[in-house]
């Protein structure tokens, strides 16, 4: 029980300073300050006289039941919620818009003290404690209805067995662990709004002022998550926690302890690496199955993998308030406009995380916004999510002409990975197909490795084969690396400290790298923040910035293959993943 609390508070922690959690931040602050009438205006003579208490740090609860209604109403509307609005007759986002009321409500409370007062009248009755944190309880209970964290393997044990009503002590561990974990930083933006407005004194001085901006900020808030108008930001911020996400669902000891809620679908799929570079054989691909509705199909009748024999068929597992799907559609649509006269079929299978999001309507619209033309299975029990044991959203599986799976990639990231997987696909299912040039910005996959051309290097643990230079690959370790003065051909060296990881190795200070290659065009995938300084002889050094998840950077580009070394300096924090070549 102690490791799955751990690992549900280690995966909370990381979703609490996710981009996911900015919306929430300004509502927090401004929700944790006393800057309000604590008890109803009363008459004196004909002036009606405003009281205002006084609370000392010590007796100031407020941003602490804040959190509180947070944890509780997310832990109980997320694995019950369903069912709880079922049994209600409830639609599927009563919550969220009651949570959106609430959040207006208090917005509206903070800049007219009256209404403020006739909304927490109910509490004044409660006993003292409450009485000096009036109502605060109730808009973190609101606030909790509204938290759309990050997805990532934690949240999906969680979602998993809410919806399919496998909830045991297990999921309760990991769910309010997972809570608490999420609600460590809010608290932390709480009590400074609570410390600010106690201790500084001119808001103080301006409490009228600050609280009417509070509630200005509040209804803005709640006016653009009704509109989904903060999708639009999170999406345009770099996905910052991704790494750390990845690896807690890459972690032995992770899927261990989350296998029991993940479901018990195929075998063979589990048995697959996720991520690998590499096509593998993972099995038949499962047959979707358990949909409510269709979108994007004629009439809206089901799409079965069985007719879809003879075609490339990518399986999306998504959800349309994630924003790390969000982040991922733009690729799919490229994807499909590319591909699918050429044999590519992509099914998106819309599995959602919250109650809110099994609404047709609110699904339709999302497709609508998103520019979705492929076919979307709605996936409201998690049917076909659960047949394919799968842990992640986004998570895509690639499925061949024969109907067998050949790779699984789960989260962001290694697009051009993937679009290269999908050409090598359609190529084998027919050989004298024309594909067009990449539209992810990766190599191309038709001349990679061909005649006279250096082949594919990678740099990691798992795959590396012709490092030519002083040091050891030793995995998790930082290793003191040597570069090759005469470096031979076809080969690489490292220079200075790497981290060494399975898939990537990881730059500190004075990372260096050195290429012997053949080829007319170079390209290199990285990852994280920072520059990667490219020397050649003869030729005016270049400087590529690296930002974000693994893509392919190409650092030559020459119309003849030519004989070359390079060398490659790199600032701290890159991940260095492959060279490949064309």
């Amino acid at each position: 029980m102690i490791t799955l609390a751990l690992i549900g508070l280690l995966g909370g922690l990381i979703t609490g300073v996710s981009p996911c959690v900015l919306p929430m931040l300004p509502i927090i602050f401004f929700a944790g300050t006393n800057s309000r009438p604590s008890r109803p205006a009363t008459a004196d003579g004909d002036v009606l006289v405003e009281e205002v208490e006084v609370r000392t740090p010590s007796r100031d609860f407020r941003p602490l039941k804040i959190i509180g209604g947070i944890v509780v109403s997310f832990s109980l509307f997320t694995l019950a919620g369903s069912v709880i609005l079922s049994a209600l007759g409830l639609p599927d986002d009563f919550l969220r818009w009651g949570g959106l009321t609430i959040l207006s409500l208090v917005g509206l409370g903070l800049i007219f003290p009256a209404l403020g007062h006739w909304i927490e009248k109910p509490f004044y009755r409660l006993p003292k404690i409450n009485r000096n944190n009036n109502g605060a309880f109730v808009l973190g209970l609101g606030l909790g209805t509204l938290y759309v964290p990050c997805a990532g393997p934690v949240l999906a044990a969680i979602t998993v067995a809410g919806a399919t009503g496998h909830v045991g002590w297990r999921t309760v561990v990991l769910t309010i662990s997972f809570a608490i974990g999420a609600a460590l930083p809010l608290l932390i933006f709480a009590s400074a709004g609570s410390r600010i407005s106690q201790r500084v004194k001119a808001y103080r001085d301006h409490a009228r002022g600050f609280r009417i901006a509070g509630g200005v900020v509040m209804i803005a808030l709640a006016v653009a998550l009704a509109f989904n108008i903060t999708d639009v930001i999170q999406r345009s911020l770099p996905s910052y926690t991704s790494g750390l996400e990845q690896k807690v669902a890459q972690n032995k000891t992770v899927q261990g302890a989350l296998a029991p809620a993940i479901g018990s679908g195929s075998e063979e799929l589990s048995k697959c690496t996720p991520g690998a570079a590499e096509l593998a054989s993972c099995g038949p691909a499962p047959e979707i199955r358990g949909t409510q509705k269709w979108f994007n199909t004629p009439g809206g009748t089901p799409v079965t993998l069985a007719s879809l024999k003879g075609k490339v068929v990518l399986v999306d597992f998504w959800a349309y308030s994630c924003i790390n799907c969000q982040r991922a559609t733009p690729h799919l649509l490229a994807w499909d406009k590319a591909y699918r006269s050429l044999g590519l079929e992509i099914v998106g299978i819309h599995s959602p995380e919250f109650a809110f999001e099994k609404s047709a309507g609110n699904l339709q619209s999302a497709i609508k916004t998103e520019g979705i033309a492929y076919p979307v299975a709605q996936d409201n029990n998690l049917a076909t999510w659960t047949a394919y044991r799968n842990q992640y959203w986004p998570a895509k599986y690639l499925v061949d002409a024969d109907g067998t799976v050949r790779s699984i990639k789960f989260g962001e990231g290694d697009y051009g990975q993937t679009e290269d997987q999908i050409r090598q696909l359609l190529k084998a299912a027919n050989p004298s197909v024309k594909l067009p040039a990449p539209v992810d910005g990766s190599v191309k996959a038709d001349t990679i490795g061909g005649d006279g051309t250096t082949p594919e290097t990678y740099l990691a643990y798992s795959r590396s084969a012709n490092l030519k230079g002083t040091g050891k690959l030793t995995p998790d370790k930082t290793v003191a690396f040597g570069l090759n003065s005469a470096q031979p051909n076809d080969s690489y060296s490292l220079g200075g400290n790497w981290k060494v990881g399975t898939q990537s190795v990881t730059s500190t200070a004075g990372s260096q790298a050195r290429l012997n290659f053949q080829a007319a065009k170079v390209y290199h995938v990285l990852s994280g923040q920072g520059t990667v300084t490219v020397s050649i002889p003869g030729e005016p050094d270049k400087t590529i910035k690296v930002s974000g998840t693994p893509n392919a950077y190409q650092l030559v580009d020459k119309t003849t293959p030519e004989r070359k070394t390079m060398t490659l300096t790199y600032s701290p924090g890159i991940s260095a993943f492959t060279f490949s070549f064309g």
